[in-house]
């Protein structure tokens, strides 16, 4: 590929005004407002009394900041993309940047719970309307995981230094999938930086529960976790809902026990699909065996709280001793153990796998972070905890856009969506009260293009 023309014969110049960056929008917003996004954020997020209008018209500023997100906005600022060519013609109600800046500013932490209120009957609508969660009849995951999000200046409200040794603010996420679909986001939080992994984990953990049942999702529901997430708290929230475990335990003495009182012809041979990558050992593993065994754990807390279930184990061949940990003896020094505490009905090696699907929710913040989470971009707590719960809003509804349009796209990264589906460059022209959006001849991705075109309630010219 080279240039058609010399430097000194290219021109450009920025006068057309019937161009629209970014096509895929229309029918983002179309979905929106089909699932009910605009109405419900007017009836449950209401502002009243904020300062300079800040409360005026929330569904129109909900909608800005969400296509802005759709577009690839991951600041205040970022959302100005809205605001070229013919995108007024297009879209009504585009509001400026500095107005959306005042209204996340305006927001309470109870005007933030109205806000993820409408996000969950809207995830909820978008579910149902798109297929998004297909097989939920049958068996649905619950991965619940937290990430502190590094911030820089000394504005941040919350901002402090946590686990990770670094500066920022620590959110909570919680993840609906199915053995065949792509992780929604049903439940966020946002949280100081300072605040422990599992703060708050099992309040989560209830509203995505009820979340998920609200879908209409009849199935068996797992809840997993790394070991963070393992307490009593989190166990005592699954077992109340009625829903299964599946947490990574920390290796005390008192499973290391457990462990070592396994039968050495219980253990059964294991191959990955997949390779595993061990980052203590530095290489690939592709061999391991697992075993299960009772174990009770909390046993130093009240009765009540004294879970008796299964404990899975998988160890894999060590190549050394440099990672030993102290005081394992020759049992651990010969293999690496890694142990799972579930109540689930599967059987052994089916549960272990699962168990390790979990790192599913990795996806969902690589996506976050390459969308909206790129930033948490106000100095005040409560505008960000806004901007995450949109952020994990326009996640949903991207992921919504993709399964209307391909079964690639229904599992597609966001980013790959956003290319694809969203980043669409079109002419729009006017003609008998009706307005056409032209999309490049030959784009690669025109059929799913179409198939989500037509799948919004749009109509195609032919």
């Amino acid at each position: 590929m080279k240039s058609s023309h010399t430097a000194a014969a290219t021109f450009a110049t920025a006068d057309d005004s019937s161009l629209i960056a970014y096509g895929g929008l229309a029918a983002g917003v179309r979905l929106a407002e089909r699932c009910g996004l605009p109405g419900l954020v007017r009836d449950r997020v209401r502002l009243a009394g904020a300062a300079n209008g800040a409360g005026t018209a929330p569904d129109a500023k909900v909608m800005s900041l969400v296509a802005g997100m759709l577009a690839g906005a991951d600041s205040i600022d970022d959302v100005d993309v809205l605001r070229h060519g013919a995108m007024s013609r297009a879209f009504a109600g585009i509001r400026a940047p500095s107005t959306l800046g005042t209204f996340l500013r305006a927001f309470t932490w109870g005007h933030v719970r109205q806000l993820e209120s409408a996000a969950r009957v809207f995830t909820a609508n978008l579910v149902r309307h798109c297929g998004l969660l297909p097989g939920a009849g049958q068996m649905i995951f619950l991965d619940i995981d937290s990430k502190v999000k590094p911030v820089h200046g000394y504005a941040k409200q919350g901002a402090a230094f946590g686990y990770t040794r670094q500066r920022g603010l620590h959110f909570q996420i919680v993840t609906a999938s199915t053995p065949v679909s792509a992780p929604v986001v049903v439940a966020s939080r946002l949280r100081k930086g300072s605040a422990g992994s599992a703060k708050g984990a099992a309040h989560l953990i209830a509203e995505a529960v009820n979340a998920v049942r609200a879908m209409g999702a009849m199935g068996q529901i797992i809840v997993r976790g790394d070991s963070a997430f393992c307490s009593h708290k989190t166990v005592a929230a699954c077992r109340r809902l009625g829903v299964r475990f599946s947490f990574t335990i920390a290796q005390r003495k008192k499973v290391r026990t457990a462990v070592a009182a396994i039968d050495e012809a219980a253990w059964t041979a294991i191959k990955y699909t997949d390779a595993v990558f061990d980052a203590d050992e530095q290489r690939w593993v592709s061999d391991a065996e697992v075993a299960e065994t009772g174990y009770t754990a909390f046993a130093g807390k009240p009765k009540k709280y004294h879970v008796t279930a299964r404990l899975l184990v998988r160890r894999v061949k060590r190549l050394g001793q440099a990672h030993v940990p102290d005081g394992q003896g020759e049992l651990f020094a010969a293999h690496r153990f890694h142990a799972v505490f579930t109540d689930t009905a599967l059987g052994l090696v089916e549960a272990e796998a699962t168990h390790r699907r979990h790192a599913i929710v990795e996806q969902v913040f690589a996506d976050l972070e390459d969308s909206a989470l790129g930033h948490l971009p106000s100095g005040k707590f409560t505008a960000n905890a806004a901007w995450l719960t949109l952020a994990a809003l326009t996640h949903n509804l991207t992921r919504a856009l993709g399964a209307l349009a391909s079964t690639f796209h229904a599992k597609a990264r966001t980013g790959t969506l956003r290319r694809h589906l969203i980043a669409v460059p079109a002419r729009l022209t006017t003609g008998a009260r009706t307005l056409t959006w032209h999309f490049p001849d030959r784009w690669p991705w025109l059929e799913a293009l179409e198939n989500l075109w037509t799948g919004v309630g749009h109509r195609l010219r032919t």
